[in-house]
């Protein structure tokens, strides 16, 4: 579904992603994990094409990323909170978004409804955006990134700065889309989580590619391994 094309970004001297090919299935979860620097924020941009690669290219299904629009139909992402409206409360920003993929305000509801255990309806009529905890914005991203159903899901970071009850919530959320073949990658520094969650593992080192896994028993404890201080 998503190839990855001798693809390269420096930033000046500095190459922050260097990865020869990488294939990502449909309805595979990938994750993402990897030290501050490692390159994992950079491919997922690149992916999503919000920055210009140095060299190579991204596509999905078969189609360059690029001077392309045809795959934002199929793709929800949330990275950070730049992708969110500050000025808008949380449930005009979910109309927003809803109005974009044929959704109504009826839509919304429900779908807040489903996900009350995540999100508490109090707060998207009361507060701006830009009024909202570091977690919430999270969440406002997270859930309008899955609110209308995208074939393939990118998310950064998703369980930062949440508290454990939404985490376990969003853990059990994207496990679901799993099972239900949702492709998604999903960058993340809490190695429980994601190991739970997804069915490959790429490890990124100083924007390279250093190990591609299959995820199953034991993959925790290597990771662990592999990230431990001698």
């Amino acid at each position: 579904m998503i190839e990855l094309h001798n693809l390269k970004k420096d930033y000046g001297k500095k190459t922050a992603l260097n990865v020869d090919s990488l294939s990502v299935r449909e309805g595979e979860c990938i994750g993402l994990v990897g030290n501050n620097g490692a390159g994992k924020t950079t491919m997922l941009s690149l992916v999503l094409d919000l920055i210009k690669a140095t060299q190579g290219y991204v596509t999905s299904k078969g189609v360059k990323v690029s001077g392309n629009d045809d795959w934002k139909e199929y793709t929800g992402s949330y990275l950070n909170e730049g992708f969110l409206i500050p000025f808008l409360t949380p449930m005009e920003y979910f109309e927003f978004i809803a109005s974009l993929h044929g959704m109504n305000k009826e839509d919304v509801i429900s779908f807040l409804n489903e996900t009350s255990g995540f999100f508490s309806e109090d707060i998207t009529i009361k507060k701006y955006i830009r009024d909202l905890s570091a977690g919430n914005k999270n969440k406002v991203g997270i859930l309008a990134a899955m609110m209308w159903q995208p074939g393939l899901l990118i998310l950064d970071e998703p369980f930062s700065n949440l508290d454990p009850t939404s985490q376990s919530w969003l853990k059990n959320r994207l496990e679901k889309l799993n099972n239900e073949r949702v492709t998604m990658i999903i960058s993340s520094h809490d190695l429980n989580h994601i190991s739970e969650i997804s069915s490959r593992i790429l490890l990124l080192e100083n924007g390279l590619l250093i190990k591609d896994i299959s995820s199953g028993e034991g993959t925790l404890q290597e990771l662990e391994r592999y990230f431990s201080v001698s």
